[in-house]
């Protein structure tokens, strides 16, 4: 990684749309996470069964730090980080949603408010997507290098740590990918059960999150994996409350749910000591105004 492009700060248009992005996806968060039962009266489709609102909350909660951590970072490498994840996902789920577009809150018989909702969500990602595309390329080419930025080398990932990252990468890839493509097959691997467009809906996050942990492990600046790394502590300590909450969903003790919690802790650690490493580090610069 060069200084110069260490030294790029995070331009205003980019930091609002991950502010504004960060709002949406805790609103979402919100509904499946603290009223998993009530999907049919607020939500944009009524997802079952329960254990599945409360995972698919907690990754919206959870990448709703990625988003602030990102819009407040001081450089462009560090907020990229919770940028390109966030555009995939957003692509991905739009394609999920137009392919069962059926199952969603959109006839009259459904609540006014899922309706509602159900109007927010296709807005949001048919939107989203593109103003990530535009504001990116507006970044990109926006090489105005920062005096406050310090341009010392950077520190590089341990490699145990790298090499955790790309073995957690290649699975949620890999399985986030089956999920997509294959619904009904691969959810055969799930702990719980999977209709076609929750098995979609859990792929698009799990190919980004997938993409977040793979992109991580090739910076060589430890305080630019800050974002990912709350973000990988915050999931699970959400997807721990979820199972609290809804583990029975899960059939016990098979193996789609031993391999479950073992991504899961597979995930905290990698989070945890990549958290614990970029906090060790010095700040390479000034704090964004929130």
């Amino acid at each position: 990684m060069s200084a110069s492009t260490e030294a790029v700060p995070l331009i205003p248009p980019m930091r609002w749309l991950l502010y504004a992005a960060a709002f949406l996806v805790f609103l979402a968060g919100l509904v499946l996470f603290v009223f998993p039962l009530q999907t049919d009266e607020f939500f944009a489709w009524t997802v079952n069964p329960p254990m599945t609102a409360v995972f698919l909350g907690a990754a919206y909660w959870s990448s709703a730090g990625l988003e602030v951590t990102g819009a407040r970072s001081a450089g462009w490498n560090s907020a990229r980080l919770a940028v390109w994840p966030v555009f995939i996902f957003t692509a991905l789920t739009l394609g999920v949603t137009l392919l069962h577009i059926d199952r969603f809150h959109l006839s009259s018989d459904a609540d006014p408010t899922a309706r509602i909702a159900t109007w927010a969500w296709l807005a949001i990602y048919a939107l989203v997507p593109v103003a990530m595309l535009i504001i990116s390329r507006m970044q990109v080419r926006s090489r105005r290098p920062d005096p406050k930025s310090v341009t010392a080398g950077p520190p590089v990932l341990p490699p145990a740590l790298r090499l955790l990252l790309v073995v957690i990468a290649g699975v949620l890839l890999l399985y986030g990918v089956a999920l997509l493509a294959v619904p009904t097959l691969a959810a055969q691997w799930w702990p719980w059960a999977l209709s076609e467009l929750t098995a979609r809906a859990i792929g698009a996050w799990l190919v980004g999150l997938g993409w977040a942990a793979g992109q991580g492990q090739f910076s060589r600046d430890l305080s630019t994996v800050r974002p990912v790394a709350l973000t990988s502590v915050a999931f699970v300590l959400l997807q721990v409350l979820g199972l609290l909450r809804y583990g029975g969903a899960l059939a016990w003790p098979s193996g789609p749910a031993i391999a479950f919690l073992t991504v899961l802790l597979a995930i905290g650690v990698a989070g945890g000591w990549a958290l614990a490493l970029s906090l060790s580090t010095t700040s390479r610069g000034p704090a964004a105004p929130g």
